[in-house]
């Protein structure tokens, strides 16, 4: 599939050439504990956010939150923790929750935070910032929005809701504030019986499907007892880096928006 497919018309510029192909999945990095295998790092982006670089090699990212025994046991909201991995199930990196114990317990899933994601040189690459916003499709002002930045402290891209009264509408938008795809999902949030519940990432036309966030089905147990999700991201692999970076802090809207408190 042509690159310019995906955008007809569009001069923002957000597909780049393809990047080479991935290298042959590793055991784990160097000087890192054994466990989950790390990917390896690729060469530094020439014109990029460092850190970007382990995005420019994918077309698929799959993020899965970690199960805290806290939260089974006692009922009580923790920071989420959640690995972010590649195809092969190599970790890219790992993203923390940094929120107030008041916050988590008392506006649970609306909660404002500060999402931290570090590589796996413990470099925090991308942050995600969240504001406290309105969590009710009958309110069409304060609607929910999250900022990512890369490097920390520059922001690149944003993921701001649209009202509509039962859809669930995203707008996906560069670091000037300018819509340049858009994200739908169902009416009705429901993954029982195995399914997964699917987000569309389209052009701003909504006629050409670029890619999509999935939220997978973990089991009757664990979706019953626990609020720890998996997701898929698909997007094309040419697409820039930071555009892939918005994608994720999207990714993290939809499960605090939808998920997060499923299992109340």
């Amino acid at each position: 599939m042509g690159s310019q497919a995906f955008y007809p018309g569009r001069q923002h510029g957000y597909l780049v050439s393809p990047a080479r192909p991935a290298g042959i999945p590793v055991q784990n990095q160097p000087g890192r504990p054994a466990g989950v295998p790390w990917m390896p790092a690729p060469p530094p982006l020439l014109n990029g956010p460092p850190g970007l670089e382990y995005l420019s090699q994918i077309d698929t990212i799959l993020i899965h939150q970690q199960i805290e025994p806290v939260e089974v046991l006692l009922r009580f909201e923790s920071n989420n923790k959640y690995e972010i991995k590649n195809s092969f199930g190599q970790r890219i990196y790992f993203a923390a929750e940094d929120s107030h114990f008041c916050s988590r317990n008392c506006c649970g899933p609306s909660r404002p935070f500060t999402l931290r994601i570090i590589d796996n040189l413990g470099r925090e690459v991308i942050t995600l910032e969240r504001p406290l916003r309105c969590n009710s499709c009958c309110c069409p002002c304060c609607l929910q929005e999250i900022e990512i930045q890369a490097p920390p402290g520059v922001p690149i891209g944003y993921v701001t809701q649209t009202w509509y009264p039962y859809l669930k509408k995203f707008a996906i938008q560069n670091q000037k504030g300018e819509d340049v795809l858009k994200m739908s999902g169902p009416c009705i949030m429901c993954s029982c019986c195995g399914g997964d519940v699917d987000f569309e990432i389209t052009s701003l036309d909504e006629q050409i499907v670029v890619g999509r966030i999935s939220k997978h089905w973990t089991g009757i147990l664990r979706e019953a007892f626990t609020d720890a999700d998996n997701f898929g991201i698909h997007f094309p692999r040419n697409l820039d880096v930071k555009m892939k970076a918005v994608l994720i802090g999207a990714c993290f809207l939809i499960d605090y928006m939808f998920f997060e408190g499923t299992r109340n």
